[in-house]
């Protein structure tokens, strides 16, 4: 009888208990789909796939083991995506119109706001990034970019959104998540940054070659951002105020 109990704790002791077996994020798997439709996207240039990436994106967020009413701080990364699909459908049928193009900036800014609310959220600015930031893009923008652009509305709202997006960029460098989720939503952000640096180069600046790459990048940084949200686990409590960090 001893023998038996002690060949039963052996055994016990080998099997992997079901707490310490890796598990997968079932909700991570259904970015396969925003996947899809960016590269139907890409190929097809149609809106209405353009606008299926963020939409399936937010879909992702929303439906699972941790909805938005246990993840409030999810709502700023919904309100950017949904500020997403505005914009896209302002620049991808402007045809022309000014109009249309500053809706589209300022619908990118309040995406950009989004992004910027949740990084706050789970932790701070990354002071020593900002800083280059600015003074990379700032010092090329009143070099090259500013001069370029030939109307007054669109010169300042490109430096508007020229500004938010050093910061978001920024406040993501100083999010508080585990390191994959938090390099996942660092170069998402990134990635935007980069695509709209290559619209102001094609659309401002004439600078065409590289444009191939603005909508893959796009894409690519809202799954990456959905990806980190999803797999960042459990969020820090709420009511902590922004602070700076200094690297």
């Amino acid at each position: 009888m001893a023998r038996r109990r002690r060949d039963a704790a052996v055994l016990s002791n080998r099997a992997p208990s079901l707490e310490t077996r890796p598990r997968v994020n079932i909700r991570a798997l259904f970015l396969l789909f925003p996947l899809a439709a960016g590269f139907e996207a890409c190929r097809s240039g149609g809106l209405a796939m353009k606008l299926a990436v963020p939409l399936g994106c937010a879909l992702i967020l929303v439906v699972g083991d941790a909805p938005i009413r246990q993840h409030r701080d999810v709502a700023w990364v919904l309100l950017a995506f949904a500020a997403s699909m505005i914009g896209d459908t302002f620049l991808s049928t402007r045809a022309g119109r000014e109009s249309f193009y500053l809706a589209g900036i300022a619908a990118f800014f309040v995406a950009h706001a989004g992004y910027l609310g949740f990084a706050l959220r789970n932790g701070r600015i990354h002071r020593i990034l900002l800083t280059l930031l600015l003074a990379g893009y700032l010092a090329w923008f009143v070099v090259q970019l500013g001069p370029a652009i030939s109307s007054v509305a669109l010169r300042y709202a490109a430096l508007a959104y020229l500004l938010i997006s050093c910061v978001a960029w920024s406040a993501a460098a100083g999010l508080r998540l585990p390191p994959a989720a938090k390099g996942a939503y660092v170069a998402g952000i990134g990635l935007i940054v980069f695509s709209d640096t290559l619209i102001a180069l094609k659309d401002f600046l004439k600078v065409s070659d590289p444009s191939f790459l603005i909508l893959p990048t796009y894409y690519l940084a809202q799954i990456l951002i959905t990806w980190a949200v999803v797999m960042r686990g459990v969020p820090p409590k709420p009511g902590g105020t922004p602070e700076f960090a200094s690297g």
